[in-house]
């Protein structure tokens, strides 16, 4: 628990604030209350996943499915421009579903950035690429 005041860009935080007030922060608790909704979006379109985080990500990790993506990577703040047809569809639901409950009121021109978490989706793994299925 923060005490001390801290400025952060135009915001002064004097209050005591928890860490993940103040910082993109995901814990398990997060995750966790995220996962069913995650879960029926990968069942509704049939893709096998897990999810995973680390101190301030909320990450997806795509093992399997009937969509081919045509890449092995996907850049959150582009899906509508990079992806076509049903796997943007379904990124755009899953990106969705990562993000219920987060914010972002992040400010470019400041370079002040302030979001709850941050998201990351990966087809397939470093060491195991995602299998396109039937």
């Amino acid at each position: 628990m923060l005490t001390n005041p801290v400025e952060y860009g135009t915001i002064r935080y004097s209050e005591k604030r928890e860490k993940d007030e103040i910082m993109a922060y995901m814990n398990v608790e997060k995750k966790n209350k995220l996962a069913p909704g995650i879960k029926k979006v990968l069942a509704e379109y049939g893709v096998k996943g897990t999810l995973a985080k680390d101190t301030h990500t909320l990450k997806v990790n795509l093992k399997s499915g009937p969509i081919d993506f045509g890449t092995n990577g996907v850049n959150e703040y582009h899906i509508d421009s990079h992806f076509t047809g049903i796997a943007k569809e379904f990124l755009l639901k899953l990106k969705d579903a990562m993000m219920v409950g987060n914010h972002n009121n992040t400010d470019l021109m400041t370079d002040y950035f302030d979001v709850g978490w941050y998201i990351s989706i990966n087809v397939g793994k470093w060491d195991k690429p995602y299998e396109v299925t039937a």
